[in-house]
């Protein structure tokens, strides 16, 4: 399989496959910070969001594998405004997904938190209005950055079952959800604690890291927040914290599911908000299968002293038994086993910003 690794210094190609080495196929995008990666599996396109120094954020896409690339139009905030009165401007391309049932249509998540849509292949977008004048966004302070100067959408995640049912997660805001193809939506933030604010059960204003639906089981979505690990089992009415062992941080970025089974999740601890770092200086990654209630370290062959490495949000990928993450110091790890035994890919990256599958 491939997989695209994008550095803040260029994509980078990997051909992976059993019982032979990791092959670097391509550098792409070289020296350029590459901010998003989406490969869409129904259409078999590559699109990668390039942050510039000087002229700000582009998008691409390839058809033909990075052979060759075209750039696309960008979407505009043109028109629009802030919440205190500032035009509003593309920041940054966070997130992209597929619409499902809906030919050509792709949903993009961006900074200022504004979701666009497109129903033409992403040859055009157009801002998602209720969104964006959400009544819950229109007094100021429920929504605002974290990590970054404004709010920004990244995660999408559609209903594998009901293209109309959609979830995206905005730090900072929380978690929203519509039923109606974005014509409405809804904060699902109950049972979600914001810690670090004086009311820490407000309904919009937390702060999900990323947010991901079990493919067979839409009724189940896993979420790692600035405050813990969450799951709902009812499609978001109610979240549930789970905890990682005793004494060990559950904190941190990164988040993959099991296909299969809705209960089986990995995460990558971050030691905290204030010390981003591994947690004892020891990288690992932690597996439950009980929806939380009990874990277990499957961090065979990863580095263990030392380690000031973390994982970013989008920087870990799982499908089937393979496995791969990528640090915030350039290295690149993957498992293709059961029982996961990392292997080194590269050591000498820059930081990975995100990772998808091919």
């Amino acid at each position: 399989m491939k997989v695209l690794i994008g550095t803040s210094k260029g994509l980078i190609v990997y051909e992976i496959l059993p019982d032979i080495a990791p092959k670097e196929l391509a550098i792409h995008f070289l020296g350029f910070s590459v901010s998003m990666i989406f490969v869409d599996l129904y259409t078999n396109r590559w699109w990668v969001g390039i942050m510039h120094r000087h002229w700000g954020q582009k998008l691409h896409y390839s058809d033909d594998q990075g052979v060759s690339w075209v750039e696309a139009r960008l979407p505009s905030y043109h028109g629009f405004k802030m919440v205190n009165g500032t035009p509003a401007k593309l920041k940054e391309i966070w997130s992209m997904k597929h619409g499902g049932g809906y030919p050509g249509k792709l949903w993009l998540g961006t900074e200022p938190g504004g979701l666009f849509s497109s129903t033409d292949g992403g040859a055009s977008f157009e801002l998602n209005e209720p969104l964006w004048y959400h009544a819950s966004r229109q007094k100021e302070g429920q929504w605002f950055g974290a990590g970054s100067d404004l709010p920004f959408i990244h995660s999408i995640e559609i209903n594998p079952y009901d293209s109309n049912h959609i979830y995206i997660a905005i730090s900072c805001a929380g978690i929203f959800e519509s039923l109606d193809n974005g014509t409405s939506w809804k904060p699902r933030n109950e049972g979600l604690l914001a810690t670090y604010l004086p009311n820490p059960q407000v309904k919009v204003g937390q702060d999900p890291h990323q947010l991901l639906i079990h493919p067979e089981s839409p009724n189940v979505l896993w979420q790692q927040n600035h405050c813990g690990i969450y799951f709902t089992k009812n499609g978001g009415q109610l979240w549930t914290e789970v905890f990682l062992k005793k004494g060990r941080s559950s904190y941190g970025f990164s988040l993959a599911l099991d296909e299969k089974s809705p209960g089986r999740s990995w995460v990558i601890p971050v030691e905290s908000d204030q010390r981003r770092i591994s947690p004892n200086l020891k990288l690992e990654v932690f597996e439950t299968s009980d929806f939380g209630q009990s874990w277990k370290s499957v961090s065979k062959g990863l580095p263990t002293t030392n380690t000031f490495d973390i994982v970013l949000r989008k920087s870990f990928k799982r499908k089937e038994n393979f496995m791969i993450f990528g640090t915030t110091n350039g290295n690149l790890f993957y498992t293709l086993d059961e029982d996961p035994c990392w292997q080194l890919i590269s050591s000498h990256l820059t930081k990975v910003n995100v990772i998808d599958i091919a």
